[in-house]
């Protein structure tokens, strides 16, 4: 049980890594994570719609698709903080990138 656990973290810690370098892919796979509650992970639509949303945002179609999809479950109020969070992380990343 140990080993499934310090593997999930460590796929989760990998895809924030490829994601923070604004690789789509990594963002849609921690979408279906906190969507799912795959990786180790609780499942939080306001998580997993700020991943679609930067995986949309990057690209992916099936980022695009998912965030509509699971915003069907979700308040306005709730949108709009995955909205929020996801603008937080490309500026924070942005500003680690050109420092």
């Amino acid at each position: 049980m140990a080993n499934s656990i310090k593997t999930a973290q460590f796929l989760i810690e990998s895809r924030l890594a490829d994601a923070a370098r604004g690789n789509a892919d990594a963002c849609f796979d921690l979408g279906i994570a906190y969507s799912c509650g795959t990786g180790g992970v609780d499942i939080d639509l306001i998580e997993a719609h700020k991943w679609f949303n930067l995986a949309a945002l990057a690209g992916s179609e099936q980022g695009q698709s998912l965030r509509a999809e699971i915003a069907e479950d979700m308040t306005a109020r709730e949108i709009a903080e995955a909205q929020r969070q996801a603008r937080a992380w490309l500026a924070d990343t942005s500003t680690r990138r050109a420092a």
